[in-house]
């Protein structure tokens, strides 16, 4: 998969929208995806956290080592057995489940790494997404971008409805689900109107998850 040639920025975002879904209480915490490692050091800091990484890009994963406590460099299937059971409070998936093959088998393996009261919080982009869905039904086109809905990186694609099924089949009970970074055009506010608001889920990019081991 081409992550080389991403535009400028891409590994430097910090998703600080996420840091809300974030107990205040979790002090050993994983980002699977972590790039530069720039959000986890935000959560290190703001939770005083042992924060270990894992990113697929060896220039990335490379930086972050210099800023969290522990990071491997590689996909994430191949770490997870190497990681310690029922350690972390929380595991974040920023905009990475749908990067994978099996995005329901690495939920389900990695489980077991989770402490008494851990979560997964996750972000995943929106296929029911206003503009994504506008260029495909009128514009009758499919075409992937270097970023966003339409990553050309992308493996999966997900809706709300999907989100919550592939988390509840990999035995997990979700505490949150929304969506996350709305949109602020008012062009689909006739469609919405004309459906009697019955496809709100259309507004957001991303949905964000937080989700424990099903008891």
């Amino acid at each position: 998969m081409d992550y080389k040639n991403k535009p400028e920025g891409y590994y430097k975002n910090v998703r600080t929208e996420m840091l809300g879904y974030l107990p205040s209480n979790a002090k050993k915490i994983l980002d699977v995806g972590c790039g530069n490692g720039a959000f986890a050091f935000i959560i290190k800091e703001k939770n005083n956290a042992e924060v270990w990484g894992i990113e697929y890009v060896k220039e990335q994963g490379t930086e972050a080592k210099s800023k969290l406590d522990k990071v491997f460099v590689g996909m994430c299937e191949d770490f997870i057995d190497e990681l310690p059971d029922k350690y972390f409070d929380v595991i974040y998936f920023n905009d990475v489940l749908e990067h994978l093959a099996y995005p329901d088998d690495v939920l389900k393996r990695i489980k077991t790494k989770l402490s008494s009261k851990g979560v997964i919080i996750s972000s995943i982009p929106n296929m029911r997404f206003y503009g994504t869905f506008r260029k495909l039904i009128f514009g009758k086109d499919w075409k992937y971008d270097d970023h966003g809905v339409m990553d050309k990186t992308h493996l999966r694609y997900f809706t709300s409805k999907s989100i919550r099924r592939m988390f509840k089949e990999s035995g997990y009970s979700i505490n949150k689900h929304e969506g996350i970074n709305k949109s602020r055009s008012l062009k689909p506010y006739l469609f919405y109107v004309l459906t009697l608001f019955t496809q709100l889920d259309m507004r957001y990019v991303q949905y964000a998850t937080v989700a424990s081991v099903k008891k």
